[in-house]
Parts: C-alpha cells; structure tokens; sequence
C-alpha cells in the first residue's frame, strides 16, 4: 500500500538554553490535506516548522518524506524535497519587485548565463492566474500591501514546485476580506493535491478550513482532531488547559472629563501625494475606551503616528489634559502621560538584540530609580523587570536577560504591554494590540486595557479586528480613507452596519 504520509515527523525534541521547545512531538500530515498546528504563543509550532524547514536541527526524532526518512539540514534541502514556507514575519527585500523575490535563488538563465527574465515573468503570471493571486510581478515590495505580500510568498512556494506548503501564522497581518481570500486560495490548493500544514490560533479560521488539527501545549503534544468532529470551545481547551471566556466583562462606567482632545487634524500620505489623515476631529475622555475601526490602509497607522510624534501634522492641534502636544517630542508626550502599545512590535516596540529588561526600560532609563549620574542603576532594573515578568505572565528562556529577538511573538507583545501600562499613563494608545496572539494571550490583554479604562484611564484602541472592536470598545469611530465616517454605539450596531461604513458605503 502507497504510503498515505506525505510528511511524518516523529518524535522530535528540540532544545533552547533554558527550554525544551518541542517535547517528544509527532505530527503527521496526509497528502492532499489541510492539517492545522493549534498552540498558544509560545507552544513551540513555530519551532517544530522551522524543524522541518531546515532553520533548526532537531536534538532527537526523525522526519519521513512519503515513507522515507530525509535529512533536513538547511531550507535548500526542505526545498529540494518540495517544502516550501510562508513565514509570520515576512522574508521579502523590500526595494525589489514581486517578481525578483519569487525567482530570488531559482533564477533561470540560459547557457551563457544570462538571466531569462521574459520566460519567469510568463510563468509567474500563469501561476497568479491559476490559483486567482491577482499580483502584479513588477511592483516594488516596498509599495505593496501586506496582503500582497503574502501572495507573493505564496507564488513563491508555487515557482518552486513545492508540494508541501507551510503557513505560519498567515491571516495575522490581514484585513478580514484578505482572509477570506486566502482561504479560498488554500483549498484550491489542496484541491490541486498539495499538502499543507497551517500554524494558527485563529480558532474560526481552522474549523473553516482545516481537515484535521494538532494541538501543542507548553512545547507538548496533546493530540489530533478532525475539525468536523469538535466545537471552538473544545479545541480552545485543548489549546489552553482550561476554559477561555470569549466575551470581555466590564462593567458600566460613565466617562469623565475629556483627556484627549484632537482638532482638524491632518497627516501626510507616503504612498501619494495627498494626506491621509483629513481633517480628523473628536476627544477621548477619562474612563471610556474608544476604538478606530476600519480596513487597513485607511489613514489609521498615520493618525497614530502623527498622535504619538513618529509624523509631523501639516494641520490641527493635539491636547492632552489641557497641554499643547502639537509640536512636542516623542519624549515629551510620554513623560506627559502618553503610552503607545504600537502595531508594528518589531520596528516600533522593542529592540530586538537588547534584552528583556532593557526594553522594559526603554522609556525610563533615565528617571532617578534606574540611572544615578548617567550610569544605569542595574539592580534596580533587574528587579523591576522581575516584578512586571511576574505581573504579566511573560515567559522567555532566561528571564530578564532573554534576548526579546528570541521570544514568541506573544510575550515579545506582553513585554510591550507590561512597559506601557507600568507607566500609569492617563491615555493608552493601543495599536492592534493583540494582532498574532492567542484566545488566552487576547483574553489577558483585554483585561488589562479594560482594567485601565476602569481605573479612569482614557484609552484610544485601534484595532481591524471586529470582533474585538465589538466587544472592547465603548465607542466605535470609524475610519474610511482618512476620516471619521461614523460614530458608532458598540451595544447597538451590527457587524453588517460596521462593515459598511469600513468600506465606505455608508456615512453619519
């Protein structure tokens, strides 16, 4: 009998100073099939692909290509043995075009080697219009979607011939009409007999396409399912050890005086010409958590820089509690009482080659407690990396000297979290503040944004996940190419009514 395995990986333990990632894991995926890696952050389902992708070697444990055992030892192996990979952040250059990535490595020339572009751009074009991709091979990266990016990743897999498609953490970085697309992409693959192995923590987005799913807990094995035979609440259990409350309890509150106040507000775009921020008014008061709804691309990541001091306005006027912050320095606004929670955590977050305690510091290092005559006081910051460590639950390697570059995603993200709300700010700017993470990272963060808007914080989220617009928010503004379209009741309106006005079919 054929063997019905197209990829067995058996038994694999691999190892990091101070943790064992992957413990004893056996994954198993049928040819033709759609099989979802579910886990926490931190699980170890990055790491177990990375295992089969040639990034890491495994310490013990085999892995079997249709029955046979293969030796993986860099991704040129994975990808001579047909595995290609999409991964969570990524690996594009960004000033070349869509079609100079995907060939990048696997450029075709002729005898005298001279580069073959014309017939490359041919097949590409095919492959975008077999599998409905709809890129355009010679844009820049730089100028493109995130979206995009994505398929671009994906025809990069398909130029290669790959059979066996690995996805980690696809849908983090996308808008919901994206996923939905992607989706779609992924059973025609599958319909066309690839075989692909799924990294999510999404639970809707597995049970909408997944065959069967594996579940990881703390770097352990706990089993596989069919999706057809489980329920959300289940797979989440299995997921987390215990129950997850999927709704976000806050009790009523009244809002207070106002803290931020931004008048006729405008941003320039990078992109074109034109800004994207137009003429933005409204106010956040104390105790209220309002959120700005709306697609990605819509003026939101200009607004926030604009308000956190990244962008200058070309109009409009920003005050917090009756302070002018128009013109002040990124510093400025945070020691006035402005913390950040940015939607980029790499580029805007953390710095990623110093450690855990350092980035917890990042903003404070010169106040008395942990400087004294410009020399870092490190006792001090240890102790107080320590403290929020344990506060929030932030799991790394070596604790406060873990390298932040080396950690899940998900703590790299409470470490951010941890810092900005530390600073007892009187307004929290939350930027996609739980994009990538999972059901028990998400129900964690939602209770300490709504804890500060308890407290009488005011808190500004801006988030393109409805589900949690709906539930977090007190108030919803909707942004639709960089204005606020409609205000709206989160306790009254509809997803269907929200959906409008993110695409601009409906406007106050």
């Amino acid at each position: 009998m054929e063997n019905q395995y197209a990829i067995e990986m058996l038994h694999i333990t691999k190892r990091f100073p101070g943790i064992i990632a992957n413990d004893d894991i056996t994954l198993q995926l049928r040819k033709g099939e759609i099989h979802a890696l579910l886990g926490e952050n931190g699980a170890g389902k990055s790491t177990l692909m990375s295992v089969l992708f040639g990034l890491y070697q495994a310490e013990e444990g085999v892995i079997k290509k249709d029955g046979r055992e293969v030796k993986i030892n860099d991704p040129n192996d994975a990808n001579a043995l047909g595995i290609g990979m999409v991964h969570q952040h990524f690996k594009l250059v960004e000033c070349f075009t869509v079609l100079d990535n995907i060939i990048l490595g696997v450029e075709p020339t002729d005898k005298f080697g001279m580069l073959k572009k014309a017939e490359a751009r041919q097949r590409v074009v095919e492959l975008s219009n077999r599998y409905n991709l709809q890129v355009d091979p010679d844009a820049k990266i730089q100028d493109i979607t995130v979206g995009m990016q994505q398929r671009t990743e994906i025809l990069k897999m398909l130029y290669r011939e790959n059979e066996i498609l690995i996805f980690d953490e696809p849908t983090a970085v996308l808008t919901p009409q994206e996923i939905d697309e992607l989706m779609q992409i992924m059973k025609n693959l599958a319909a066309e007999g690839k075989s692909i192995l799924f990294i999510s923590h999404k639970l809707a987005e597995i049970m909408a396409v997944a065959d069967r799913c594996s579940v990881l807990r703390k770097g352990k094995y706990i089993g596989t399912v069919n999706t057809k035979d489980v329920t959300m609440e289940e797979l989440s259990a299995m997921m987390v050890g215990r129950n997850v409350n999927f709704h976000v309890e806050k009790p009523e509150k009244t809002p207070g005086k106002v803290i931020l106040d931004i008048k006729n507000m405008s941003v320039k775009s990078h992109s074109h010409s034109g800004d994207a921020v137009k003429n933005v008014s409204f106010q956040v008061h104390e105790g209220e958590i309002v959120c700005i709804a709306g697609i990605d691309g819509n003026g939101q990541t200009e607004f926030v820089y604009g308000l956190s001091g990244l962008e200058p306005l070309s109009t409009g006027t920003i005050t917090l509690e009756g302070k002018d912050l128009t013109r002040t320095s990124i510093r400025q606004r945070s020691l006035l009482g402005m913390s950040h929670i940015p939607e980029d955590r790499h580029k805007h977050g953390l710095v990623l080659d110093y450690t855990l305690e350092d980035n917890i510091v990042l903003q404070r290092y010169f106040e008395p407690q942990f400087a004294n005559m410009g020399f870092l006081r490190r006792n001090n910051i240890r102790q107080y990396a320590e403290k929020l460590i344990e506060q929030y639950d932030i799991r790394s390697g070596q604790g406060p000297i873990t390298i932040a570059r080396s950690m899940s995603g998900g703590n790299q993200q409470k470490v951010i979290i941890a810092r900005e709300i530390d600073k007892a700010p009187s307004l929290l700017i939350a930027v996609q503040p739980t994009r990538g993470l999972d059901v028990g990272a998400i129900e964690y963060i939602h209770k300490q944004i709504v804890e500060q808007r308890n407290r009488g914080k005011a808190v500004l989220l801006v988030s393109l996940e409805m589900d949690e617009v709906l539930d977090v928010s007190d108030r919803i503004l909707v942004m639709y190419e960089g204005e606020i379209v409609g205000e709206l009741n989160p306790k009254t309106t509809t997803p269907e009514e929200m959906g409008l006005y993110m695409a601009g079919a409906k406007r106050q």
